[in-house]
């Protein structure tokens, strides 16, 4: 009678912060058929190793050294279709859980919750399923049925991909022509998109805008 070899999943950890890295690697080597196989801090190195090792799934953070998660997500659907991706970040649910489904990821899961919860998320992405919190499930059905955000929302939720990612660099505090740099793009698109921000938040200038974007890191990651 032959011996069935056990499988074992090969996972990549794309974050910028080693002690949550190392937490991850901890709770994951727990699993007898988990292994880490590799780390990364950023979109380019993440990229390199997905072309590298193929892992059975990427584990990533949204906020990247110099990148963004959500862009990475989607570079990796592009080139490597059908890599499955989670991601794992601190930033509320609401705003990014349907993001990166969106973009390609096949779950979201939030940074506070609990190890266990980690696993289950992981396997069921292994299974090729999606996975989501059941409140942000419900959320999801509701906001699809009823086509329009939900009320008490945040009006974070109305931005585009680029927006958010615009003011969360604000938010860390980078200068226009250093947001310009990073995403490779005009200071006049940046520019443009401080003003759509300014609009879509209701805030009446760049200093409230600074202000806000300042709070919303703060409160999320």
């Amino acid at each position: 009678m032959k011996t069935q070899l056990k499988t074992t999943f090969r996972i990549l950890i794309v974050d910028d912060h080693p002690t949550m890295c190392d937490g991850l690697c901890a709770r994951i080597t727990n699993e007898a058929d988990m292994t880490v196989c590799g780390q990364a801090d950023d979109v380019d190195p993440a990229l390199e190793l997905v072309r590298d090792l193929a892992p059975d799934i990427v584990l990533i953070d949204i906020s990247l050294k110099t990148g963004h998660g959500i862009d990475l997500v989607k570079q990796i659907r592009q080139r490597y279709p059908g890599t499955k991706m989670l991601v794992n970040s601190m930033y509320e649910e609401s705003v990014y859980a349907e993001r990166a489904l969106q973009a390609g990821a096949m779950g979201y899961l939030n940074k506070q919750t609990a190890g266990d919860t980690l696993i289950k998320a992981i396997r069921t992405v292994l299974a090729g399923k999606t996975y989501v919190s059941p409140e942000m499930t419900d959320r999801i059905l509701h906001s699809r049925v009823g086509g329009m955000i939900q009320p008490g929302s945040s009006p974070v939720e109305c931005l585009s991909d680029r927006e958010l990612e615009v003011l969360t660099l604000i938010g860390h505090g980078k200068t226009t022509s250093a947001i310009a740099e990073q995403l490779f793009l005009s200071v006049h698109t940046i520019d443009t998109y401080r003003e759509k921000l300014k609009i879509k938040l209701n805030l009446a200038n760049s200093a409230e805008l600074n202000r806000y974007a300042v709070q919303w890191v703060l409160e999320n990651g």
